[in-house]
């Protein structure tokens, strides 16, 4: 299962990255502009393709009970090196094994433990195993941040992607703003009343959801996702109907 990651998509995984346990569906629902069940099916569909792999507590070990907490990095034979990494992660003391492409220093695990004859205890398990360990480092301190690339603009960036055709035209995916000049109108209405500009045409909807095919009829609200084609490109003017007013 495959999911494009848009921009809601994209803000879903900053705000859970930054603060799971204190984050709720409606409250990324209130920054990104749709609906809070929106927000948990995109989690639930996150979770199945394996985006999202999980949600875990980082831990001070030494504020938690003056515990040592030290990486290991340590080279395994390639052709072994996702079996290692399972049987490493099975010994007491290790919280984290990562894999990495490469020929030497391919595996790094991290273990805690209560003195130094505890980790002592972990580098022998990890010998015994057959890897060799190149190097170790104790920890004094792990800093973590949400990916800001995922995370709002500082400028209004309503638009999550685009894709530049022949001709001048460009294809955009936005989002409609609460207020916008569009919302409540249907796209008949809209092209009446000059809100939308000539040239420009909705070709999908997505709300809730669920992908709808726009007809004169289709009635656009606050949160919808859409994706625009502009035969005369993406420009200010194009953007104001599906943008509040400052």
């Amino acid at each position: 299962m495959s999911i494009r990651l848009d921009e809601v998509n994209k803000r879903i995984i900053h705000a859970l990255m930054d603060d799971a346990r204190n984050t709720s569906a409606p409250m990324i629902a209130d920054e990104v502009g749709v609906s809070p069940a929106t927000i948990r099916n995109r989690i639930d569909r996150l979770e199945e393709a394996g985006i999202i792999t999980g949600y875990h507590a980082n831990v001070d070990f030494d504020a938690a009970d003056e515990m040592l907490t030290t990486l290991y990095v340590a080279t395994a034979p390639v052709e072994d090196r996702a079996r290692l990494a399972q049987q490493a992660r099975a010994i007491t003391g290790v919280v984290n094994v990562r894999e990495f492409v490469a020929g030497r220093e391919n595996l790094h695990v991290l273990a805690v433990g209560s003195d130094v004859d505890a980790l002592n205890g972990v580098v022998r398990e990890l010998t015994a195993l057959g890897l060799e360990i190149d190097d170790e480092k104790m920890i004094q301190r792990e800093q973590f941040q949400a990916y800001q690339p995922f995370g709002p603009a500082e400028s209004h960036q309503q638009f999550s992607d685009y894709i530049s055709l022949a001709g001048g035209n460009e294809v955009v995916e936005l989002t409609v703003d609460d207020d916008a000049p569009i919302v409540g109108k249907t796209l008949a209405q809209a092209g009446r009343d000059a809100v939308l500009e000539d040239g420009v045409l909705v070709v999908s909807i997505e709300r809730d959801d669920t992908v709808l095919t726009p007809t004169g009829e289709s009635e656009i609200r606050a949160g919808d996702l859409l994706t625009v084609l502009s035969r005369g490109g993406i420009t200010e003017s194009m953007l104001n109907a599906f943008e509040a007013d400052d």
